[in-house]
Order: structure tokens, then sequence, then C-alpha cells
């Protein structure tokens, strides 16, 4: 079953780009992405840019509105994400504690929806 496991933390939490721990923190994820690249259930996932990039698009009595930034304004935001194809929920949940960014955020565990007929598209 495909597990989306979504990285979240507040942007200036954990080692940041020039800081010394930085390097070991992205080696760290490396690590992570081998291991589930190699026990084969790797699907997906790529870093997310910074979040004054977004741009949020609503639709709102037929009319498209575009708003800088995130549609949520909180203190952590979604900076990345993997899609691993896992036996169960705790084979999941195992990869999850994994991300180096549990140290510093949070990483949420949703299961893709199994829609009947949707491969059939």
């Amino acid at each position: 079953m495909q597990y989306l496991l979504l990285i979240y933390s507040a942007e200036d939490a954990g080692p940041q780009p020039g800081e010394a721990e930085y390097g070991e923190f992205m080696n760290d994820y490396y690590a992570f992405t081998k291991e589930v690249r190699e026990r084969g259930i790797f699907e997906g996932g790529q870093p997310l840019d910074r979040i004054s990039t977004a741009t949020t698009v609503s639709v709102r009595d037929g009319e498209t509105q575009v708003s800088d930034g995130p549609f949520a304004e909180t203190k952590e935001v979604l900076g990345g994400y993997y899609l691993l194809d896992c036996k169960n929920l705790d084979e999941a949940l195992e990869c999850a504690a994994k991300i180096p960014t549990a140290k510093y955020g949070s990483i949420e565990v949703r299961p893709i929806m199994q829609i009947p007929g949707a491969d059939q598209a």
C-alpha cells in the first residue's frame, strides 16, 4: 500500500545551509533515501522550495483567486515528501521516524486512497 510521508517543520528549525551541521543533516537524508530505495519501497519524493515561493489558487463563485504564500499561516510548513509503497502502516511509521526532520518537526503519514477502477482510467 502506498503512503505519503509529509515532512513539516518551521523553516528555521534544524540545521540551515551554511552551518556546520547542515552537511551531516543532508547526509542523513541521502542515507534514508538510499535505504528506502534499496528496500524497494521508494516511489518518489522531493524537497519543496521555501514558502516564500508558494502561490495559492482557489475558486469561489466561479472566480479564480490567486494569492502569494501558502494557504494556511502556521509555524510548521510542508517542506517535502516521500511516497513509499509499504507492507503496512507499521512499516510506514518506522520509515517516518527515520526521516531526519522528525527530530525538528513532524512527519504526517497518510495512506493513498484506493479508488476502485481508478487504475483503468
